[in-house]
This record gives structure tokens, sequence and C-alpha cells, in this order.
């Protein structure tokens, strides 16, 4: 219900007033966002409870319904965390808004209107691309351009329910808007990677319009979001390769299932790393530094090994592995470091209708930022492909499995996990076929670093699945144990 005093309240003195609430109109909303944060995909459970600050709040619009766009900081036992807010303000919600609701605005110019999440209003939506386009709202949220492409507006928003730790908004099938939930000061990797690559003209990841700031108290420096082109027929490849994984393992797909877009796909990602190359350079790694990488990666397989139970019988073979990787180099096999993906999967990747795109160049989450811009043998990107398909078949063979007869024989089993690893040794190698053929580099020319890396990343799968997916644990371990037993 809107109060007396907002009703009154002109457009004017609440545009004199702005500058002066805006610091303060999400001090008193704290307690109810809290609760609220606690159920969001994207917030930290682990600081469900904890006390909110407020670091930066901004108001846009001049008629309501007007967009809140703020800053907030929890501080919990694993550190701080900064989290941004879309949402919105309205004297009253309609009926389509009701599930949205957040709080009640308790005193100032806006007293007694409503707070809800803005990504439920495309009219709020609407309202922050036009600010965009049109150079961005004071002490707000700004567009800062990065190619010539112009930015067009007055496309229906669509927020998209893909993420976990970003939430994106497509607008009409032009234009995508990422909004990192936890934002960090520049320089961003994504937005890094992906002006490079618009400058390169490369056609295998969308274009950038750019990144999106804030100069407002509190938030300068930060790096809130960008603005990229939409893929709107493109579909993940992980679905695609599920699909496919699938009809092998029942035995009614194709027999070549999905080979050609894996060999397409290792071309796509080739590609990608040339332009990375080309753009931000590549270093030669001295001896002393493969065996500074080789030390990195035995030091994390023993800490693995120590949570989990089960790696300890591959702890001498895998290391003996590592160490081999030292001694290539030491033979004159040349390894190179650059700019990569840094979290390539399935997942990362769009089929789009005249081809792959490779998207969501921000590297491993978990990762500090100047980690996840450090400069990284190109393998490693093929290696975490490679661990991809592994997985996409076992997913198949889990959903064959779990749709059989309870009486399957023993035998019919056996054939189901055969036909999942032949589906999967299949497509790996059409991938890296594909990628040796865009003529950058050929992974098959580096057996033992390949091998490494790609054990690398199954121990990082080992320790990941046993918090968080223990049913899943079966999988790296099953990589594991390939990998140990080939021979060096």
């Amino acid at each position: 219900m809107r109060t007396e005093t907002s009703t009154e309240t002109s457009t004017a003195a609440r545009s004199e007033t702005n500058a002066a609430a805006r610091s303060e109109i999400l001090r008193p909303l704290l307690t109810a966002l809290g609760p609220w944060l606690a159920g969001r995909r994207w917030f930290d459970t682990r600081y469900a409870g904890a006390p909110l600050t407020a670091e930066a709040a901004s108001v846009i619009g001049d008629e309501p319904p007007l967009l809140l766009h703020a800053v907030v900081a929890a501080d919990g036992a694993a550190g701080p965390l900064r989290v941004q807010l879309l949402l919105g303000l309205r004297p009253e919600l309609p009926d389509r808004l009701a599930p949205a609701a957040i709080a009640t605005v308790p005193a100032g110019p806006w007293q007694g209107w409503q707070v809800y999440d803005a990504l439920a209003d495309g009219t709020v939506l609407a309202l922050l691309l036009r600010t965009l386009a049109g150079g961005g709202a004071e002490h707000g949220p700004r567009l800062e351009r990065s190619s010539r492409y112009p930015l067009p507006v007055g496309l229906v928003p669509r927020p998209l329910q893909v993420e976990q730790s970003n939430t994106s908004v497509a607008y009409g099938d032009r234009v995508l808007l990422k909004i990192f939930r936890r934002p960090e000061p520049g320089p961003h990797t994504e937005v890094e990677a992906l002006r490079a690559l618009t400058g390169q003209d490369c056609t295998r990841t969308p274009h950038l319009y750019g990144a999106v700031h804030s100069d407002a108290p509190g938030a300068e420096g930060l790096v809130l979001g960008l603005v990229e082109e939409f893929l709107p027929d493109a579909r993940e490849g992980w679905e695609e390769a599920v699909r496919q994984a699938t009809g092998a393992v029942a035995g009614t797909g194709p027999g070549g299932g999905f080979t050609a877009d894996a060999a397409a796909l290792g071309r796509a990602v080739a590609d990608v790393h040339g332009a990375l190359g080309e753009a931000f350079g590549r270093t030669r790694l001295t001896v002393a530094d493969v065996a500074e990488e080789t030390a990195r990666m035995t030091m994390r397989l023993k800490e693995a090994a120590e949570e989990v139970p089960a790696l300890a019988r591959y702890t001498a073979r895998l290391g003996a592995l590592f160490d081999d990787c030292a001694r290539v180099a030491g033979r004159g096999c040349p390894l190179y470091v650059q700019r990569t993906h840094g979290d390539l999967h399935l997942g990362q990747a769009l089929r789009a209708h005249d081809g792959w795109r490779i998207v969501d160049f921000e590297g491993e989450p978990a990762q500090p930022a100047a980690e996840r811009a450090r400069p990284q043998p190109v393998l490693k990107d093929v290696a975490g492909m490679l661990r991809s398909f592994d997985y996409a078949a076992r997913t198949g063979l889990a959903v064959v499995e779990d749709g059989a007869p309870a009486e399957t024989s023993p035998a019919a089993r056996l054939r189901r996990r055969r036909r999942a690893s032949a589906w999967a040794v299949r497509n790996r190698r059409a991938f890296v076929a594909g990628y040796a053929a865009a003529g950058h580099e050929d992974p098959d020319c580096h057996p033992v670093l390949l091998r490494a890396f790609e054990a690398d990343k199954a121990v990082y799968e080992a320790v990941y699945e046993s918090r968080l997916r223990p049913d899943r644990l079966p999988v790296p371990l099953a990589a594991i144990h390939r990998l140990a037993a080939a021979p060096h």
C-alpha cells in the first residue's frame, strides 16, 4: 500500500533526493534481503544467515518501475563475499509480480514502495539495457564499449535459467547481458578474452559489445558484467552429446554417434586457441618451468589422496607419470603456454546453425582471478574436453541403466558398459583429430603431457565428486585407473 508521503512525492523531488537516498535505501532492507539471498542459486549457502552490509546502491529511472542496483557484502568463515543485486521498485505490485516480492521500503522517498526481484519484470530489464546503451546511469551501471558493433535496444528481455554463479538475460535474439553475481575488481578474465577475440574477428565465439562497470561509491573498479552477442538457435554441446551417447549405449543410435560433431568441435577449440595466442602471445616453458608445474600436480595428487582414500593406490603410478613430463621437457620437447579457456567442457560449447561457438571464458570459478588469467598449455583445455566426453558417456549409460528392466542380465549390462566406453573413445579420438586438423598443434605429438594433464583433471574431479556428488565418484576413478595403467 502506498503511503500519503510516497504518493505526494513528485518525480522532481525524487530526482533531487536520489543522490542522497541511494546510499541509504539499502540499509533498512538488509534484514529482509538475507533470507531472500539464501534461496538464490547463485548465492553461496555457507553465508546463509551472515550479516549483510551495503557497499553500493543506485536507483535508475524517473517514473516507476525503478531499478535498484546494489552491491552488498557478507562476511563468513570462508572469507568476505560480495554480491550484485538487481531489484525492482514499484508503489504497488501487480499480481503477476507478487511471487517476486521481497520487502516494503520502510522509510525515505520511496517509503511504502515494494522491493522485488527485477528479473521477474521485463519493464525493468528493458530499462537497464536502454540505460547501458545510452552511456549508463550516474553513480550506477555503465557500459564500457569494446567493439564497433552497435548495441540494439527495444528488444524483449528474457532471463535464462542456465547458470549457477552468474545471471544471463537475453534481449530478443540478438543481445545477451551476463551479470556477474560475485563481481571482482578488473581486469576480468572473460572480458579480456572476449575483447581480444572480438578484436581478432574470431568466428568461434560470441562478439563482445562491452563490459559493465560502475562509478558508484563502493563499486569503483568492479566489473559487474558484460554484454555480448546472443546465439538464439544454439544448442548446448553437453545435452547433444548425452543424447547421442544414450542412443549408442541403448543400441538405438547411429554407429558413429557424434564423431563428426566432435571433430568439428576440435577444430573450433583449436581456432580459439590460435586467436588467443595471436592476441596475448605464447611463451615457451623452460625445463625448470615444467618441473615446477609437475611438482604442483604431484602436490595436488598428494592432497587429494588424503581426502579421497580411493586415490591412494594410484599415487605411485600417477606420480611417475607427472615426473615423466619433466623428463620429456628435458629431452627438448617444447611446451608453450598462452591464454586459454581455463574451464573447457561440453557445457561451454554451443552448436549454432553455422558451427560451434565456445563461451564462458571466466576460467575455473574456484580459483583466484590472477590464477585464472595465468598462461597455461593449451593441452589443459584439450584434457578438460576429453574428460567431458567420458562424463557424457557415463551419463548416457546411467540413463539407459535407470530405464532398463530390473531383471536385465549381467551380459546385457556388460554390453552397455562397453558401448559407453567405445562411444567415449571414438569421440575423444575425433576431437583430437579435429583439433590437429586445424593446423595449430597436434595433441597426439605430446602423449605424455596430455595424459598427465588429463590425470590431473581427473584427480580434481575425484575431490569434487567426493564432496558434492559421491555417486559420481566412479567416473573420475575409472579414468584414473585407465591413465595410471597406460604405459608412459
